[in-house]
C-alpha cells in the first residue's frame, strides 16, 4: 500500500512505484537484489524500522520489503526520497543508473540493443500496428487486451519499454526503416476515435521522415508473401544481419545467412505487393479524413 503524504489515503497495490523482478532475468535479479540489499544496510544504519522508513517516504511497509528483499524494482522517485530521508547525499539516487537498464523485461532490452545499433530495420505486421509506430494510448490498450490480462503496473512497464525503443528515429546518424501495415489493422479504431485519430496523425509524422519509408498492404491484394505473419530484419554496419519471422524457423531471431535470404525475398515482395509510399501517405490521410 502506498500512502499519499497530501491525505494520508491510502493507494492500491497496483499504484504502487516499481515493478515485479522478471526471474529469468539473472543480471536484472543480481541488480536488483544489490540495490534492494544496499538500502536496506542503510536503512538499519539509521535505526528505522521497516514501517517507520516506508511512512517517511511516503511509500507502504510491504513495497519497502520488496524492494529490499530484490522482489520489486524501484522507479526513480523511490530512490531519490529514499536518499533524502537517509541522508546518502546522491548515492542512492546513483543507483538509478543500474536499476533504469534492467527496468524493462530482459526480451525487450534484447530488441532494443539490436534497433539500436542496426543501420537498417525492416517491419512488415499483420495484425496490429508496429510497436516502434504506436502512440502511448494505442500501446496501452494493445498490451492492456491482453488475456490472461498484465497488472496496471506491468501495463505501464511494457508501454514504457515500447516507448524507448522508438528513440531510433532520433538517432544520429539516422537507420534506415521501412514498415509495411496491413490495411485492416489501420481501420481497427484501438483505443476508440481520438487514439485511433492520434495514431493515424503519428503514422504520417513518421512516413515523412526522411529516412524513413512506409507502405500499406491493401486488403484487395488477394495473397502475398507476409500470411504467415510477422517479418522483422535487422541490418548491422559490420555486414551482419538477424531476422524473425513468425512463420520460419520456429519465430526465432536467427542471423543465418541461408535464412536471411529468404526473409529478404518475402519481405521485398510484400514491398512490391503493397501500396507505394506516396499512395500509403495518401491512403491514411483519406483514412484519417473519414475517421
Amino acid at each position: 500500500m502506498t500512502v499519499e503524504a497530501e491525505t494520508g489515503r491510502l493507494k492500491s497495490e497496483a499504484d504502487e512505484p516499481g515493478w515485479e523482478v522478471d526471474p529469468d532475468d539473472e543480471w536484472g535479479v543480481a541488480v536488483i537484489a544489490t540495490v534492494g540489499r544496499q538500502l536496506k544496510l542503510r536503512r538499519e544504519a539509521a535505526g528505522m524500522r521497516v514501517a517507520e522508513f516506508g511512512a517517511a517516504i511516503g511509500y507502504g511497509e510491504d513495497l519497502v520489503r520488496k524492494v529490499e528483499g530484490g522482489k520489486r524494482i524501484p522507479r526513480k522517485e523511490y530512490l531519490d526520497r529514499s536518499d533524502e530521508v537517509l541522508g546518502a547525499d546522491g548515492l542512492i539516487s546513483a543507483t538509478w543508473e543500474d536499476v533504469k537498464k534492467v527496468r524493462y523485461p530482459k526480451k525487450v532490452r534484447e530488441l532494443g540493443k539490436l534497433e539500436g545499433r542496426a543501420v537498417e530495420i525492416g517491419v512488415y505486421e499483420c495484425n496490429i500496428i508496429a510497436g516502434l509506430l504506436q502512440t502511448p494510448d494505442h500501446a496501452r490498450t494493445v498490451i492492456g487486451a491482453a488475456q490472461p490480462p498484465y497488472s496496471p503496473d506491468d501495463v505501464e512497464r511494457m508501454v514504457a519499454a515500447r516507448l524507448a525503443r522508438q528513440s531510433v528515429f532520433a538517432r544520429d546518424p539516422a537507420p534506415a526503416l521501412s514498415f509495411v501495415l496491413e490495411e485492416g489493422a489501420l481501420r481497427r479504431p484501438i483505443g476508440g476515435r481520438m487514439v485511433w485519430r492520434q495514431q493515424l496523425e503519428r503514422l504520417l509524422e513518421v512516413g515523412r521522415l526522411h529516412n524513413v519509408v512506409l507502405q500499406v498492404m491493401p486488403m484487395d491484394c488477394e495473397t502475398h508473401s507476409g500470411l504467415d505473419g510477422r517479418i522483422e530484419l535487422l541490418k548491422f554496419a559490420d555486414g551482419t544481419a538477424v531476422g524473425r519471422s513468425d512463420g520460419a524457423f520456429n519465430g526465432r531471431p536467427t542471423p543465418d545467412p541461408k535464412h536471411l535470404r529468404i526473409l529478404e525475398l518475402r519481405y521485398g515482395t510484400i514491398r512490391a505487393q503493397a501500396l507505394s509510399p506516396r499512395e500509403s501517405l495518401a491512403f491514411i490521410e483519406r483514412l484519417l479524413g473519414e475517421t
